[in-house]
């Protein structure tokens, strides 16, 4: 993986990300808009998502070594779930100041810049996705893919925002505030989102299909059965071990042949994993 080149993505993405959240909690400041305020603290979040992957990336290219042996990988994880904290308060803090708005009502100035300023953020969050894509398919990232479909989803939102805008303008203020609300149920929702992808590295959860494994295994001459299938990490960096069969005629030789074949076949055949481990054992 060209982890430099993926880097360099990853860093114009997060100015990018914090250019268009604080223009968004600055206007809607400024103009008392709980919804584009909103917004702009779901960008806020993207940028430190993007921090994380930064840190990914780089905890990614570094070798395994003495202490961990299965490299560094895990330490992405744990940063997320920091990120997961942050926008769990975020979701809070703002859903707060939209229902204290419900309290004390307050009329947000719409302008002809506020929807200049959504529409500019929306054309970033859209050249976002798009060098994300592109990126991530010619490097292979899974992390500039996944990061570019967020970015898209937040196009989403923004849209949303856009249209309570324009109710507000037709003199419906209480809608920015339910709009408000709304955005502060996503931002909690990615973040609880964050903690179950999460949970599923941390907690070792199954990644691979076994059966699908099993059938790799079998293609491979003097293979008789396997079994005991376990795979473990993240969907770009599996660990698989399993049990194969053999006939126990076979020298030990041959047997490791066997092995290392069917660990050659997995590896070319499944995209993602890192290392196989095959126990061998002989036909009952």
């Amino acid at each position: 993986m060209e982890y430099k080149k993926i880097l360099i993505v990853q860093a114009i993405v997060l100015l990018l990300n914090l250019i268009v959240a604080f223009a968004k909690i600055a206007y809607g400041y400024l103009t008392g808009s709980i919804s584009m305020e909103a917004d702009g603290f779901h960008s806020l979040m993207d940028g430190g998502g993007t921090m994380v992957g930064i840190v990914g990336v780089w905890v990614a290219s570094r070798p395994a070594d003495e202490s961990h042996p299965y490299g560094h990988r895990k330490h992405e994880p744990f940063a997320s779930l920091f990120i997961a904290l942050l926008l769990l308060i975020t979701g809070f803090e703002v859903a707060r100041g939209a229902l204290l708005h419900l309290q004390e009502p307050v009329s947000p100035r719409v302008t002809s810049l506020s929807f200049m300023v959504m529409l500019g953020t929306m054309a970033v969050n859209l050249f976002v996705t798009t060098l994300e894509t592109r990126k991530g398919r010619e490097y292979n990232s899974p992390i500039l893919i996944a990061d570019a479909l967020h970015t898209r989803s937040d196009i989403f939102v923004s849209i949303g925002v856009i249209f309570s805008l324009i109710v507000v303008k037709a003199g419906y203020p209480v809608i920015d505030v339910i709009a408000g609300i709304i955005i502060a149920l996503i931002i909690a929702k990615s973040g609880l989102d964050v903690v179950r992808e999460t949970s599923y590295s941390l907690l070792d959860a199954s990644v691979l299909d076994a059966d699908m494994l099993c059938r790799i295994a079998l293609e491979i001459e003097g293979v008789e059965d396997c079994h005991h299938i376990r795979t473990r990490g993240t969907v770009d960096n599996v660990y698989v071990d399993l049990h194969v069969q053999v006939k126990g005629e076979l020298s030990i030789n041959e047997a490791h042949c066997v092995a290392h074949a069917v660990e050659n076949q997995i590896k070319e055949m499944v995209e993602g994993v890192k290392d196989v481990v095959v126990h061998l054992e002989p036909t009952k």
